[in-house]
């Protein structure tokens, strides 16, 4: 068995404050501390790993391929993982995009809680991002997501018929990080399995443009990924939602940090980590 110990960081102030004790009572201004120092000890973490890195050569040929559909397109659909939905944002996208419309899907809104929740509608609200919350096993959002991407694309059969030409369907693309729930989406749009999908990365492999009723097309994609992650703490929270190939890293080593993590989330780490206890082990 290996066994990797993590070390270095801060201790999280519950941690302190209860002499061990994860139900000791915290303030606001505690629990933001501890978020805010996690990221830096992510780093430390990670600093003595392999680096996560999984580019299969399909990416490289769809990442092509997709821009050049995207000249197709009236409006792009981004999905991202709520649960890490800064670490399931390729960087590249703005750039790709440039003034296309776009919808920001934040997929998966089951595995996150209320606060989180409303705490990002919040901030991409202040960005000017229309955001939109899904459950893409369940089919929550769907429906919404369909309307808005025919409202904000509207203008395109305007400008058709002004120009004496026939209105055409909206062109919609599905883009976003590997196993982030592009294709349940599409399935659960069209309430048919029209596209593979599994809760793996890496199933669809192909471009694939399917109809939803007469006056939608959407383009389901690989998921896209950058060719180096550089920013190792992106990566390991991929590992941990299971957003990147199992064959990029060690899975010790991402349990071992996870361990920490939970650690510093006193509802979580206080149920998860501390019943292992010496008499629960002997």
């Amino acid at each position: 068995m290996k066994i990797l110990q993590i070390v270095g960081g801060k201790t999280p102030s519950w941690y302190e404050n209860g002499n061990g004790n994860p139900n000791s009572t915290l303030d606001g201004s505690q629990i933001e501390s501890d978020w805010v120092d996690l990221d830096a000890d992510l780093y430390y973490w990670t600093k003595a790993l392999r680096p996560v890195q999984w580019y299969p050569g399909h990416i490289a040929k769809t990442e092509k391929e997709l821009k050049e559909q995207l000249k197709l397109m009236d409006v792009v659909i981004e999905i991202r993982d709520a649960r890490i939905p800064m670490s399931t944002s390729h960087p590249q996208m703005d750039s790709w995009l440039g003034n296309k419309k776009r919808i920001l899907v934040l997929n998966r809104e089951d595995m996150i809680s209320t606060a989180d929740r409303n705490a990002w509608a919040t901030y991409f609200a202040r960005q000017g991002t229309k955001v939109v919350f899904s459950n893409g096993q369940l089919g929550m959002g769907t429906m919404k997501l369909g309307r808005l991407a025919k409202v904000l694309a509207a203008d395109v059969n305007v400008k058709r018929r002004a120009k004496g030409l026939l209105s055409r369907p909206v062109r919609a693309g599905i883009v976003g990080y590997p196993n982030v729930g592009k294709s349940s989406l599409i399935n659960r749009l069209l309430k048919r399995r029209m596209c593979p999908a599994a809760p793996r990365p890496g199933v669809t492999r192909v471009l694939k443009w399917v109809r939803f009723g007469s006056d939608l097309e959407l383009l389901d994609s690989p998921g896209i990924i950058p060719m180096r992650i550089s920013d190792q703490r992106a990566a390991i929270k991929l590992a941990i939602c299971d957003d990147i190939g199992e064959r990029s890293y060690d899975v010790a080593d991402v349990a071992a940090i996870l361990v920490q993590i939970l650690t510093r989330i006193p509802s979580v780490g206080k149920h998860c980590v501390y019943p292992l206890t010496e008499s629960a082990l002997s």
